[in-house]
């Protein structure tokens, strides 16, 4: 069973790598939604993979970090794409979230990407 866990923060970030001219080379906000994928066993006893609260407890300090943050200036994303950010996010939870099993990032209501690890 796979069930996801939704979350969204507002960031600041720039993309250095453009082309010159380009939009996104412009400092420039988003509001972030993130889901988290987890897959497992639905519990005999629980009926559940895993309680929804535990996840969002966990995701937690990673959501602090981001949270109304300029991006480029987190080690490890200063090239803020969302795929670099789907990529950052999966190597900071996974270790405290082994179930974990893709991460879901959009930029805008119309665009992100899905990221399940390497």
């Amino acid at each position: 069973m796979e069930i996801f866990k939704d979350f969204s923060f507002d960031a600041a970030h720039h993309l250095p790598n453009v082309p010159e001219g380009h939009k996104c080379a412009r400092l420039h906000g988003h509001t972030y939604r993130i889901r988290i994928y987890i897959c497992g066993e639905v519990g005999e006893d629980s009926g559940w993979v895993m309680d929804f609260g535990d996840i969002k407890q966990i995701f937690q300090p990673i959501y602090q970090q981001l949270d109304h943050y300029y991006l480029n200036e987190i080690p490890g994303l200063e090239n803020p794409t969302a795929e670099n950010l789907a990529r950052w996010i999966w190597q900071h939870l996974k270790p405290t979230l082994p179930l974990l099993s893709k991460i879901m990032v959009k930029e805008t209501c119309t665009a992100g990407c899905v990221y399940s690890g390497d």
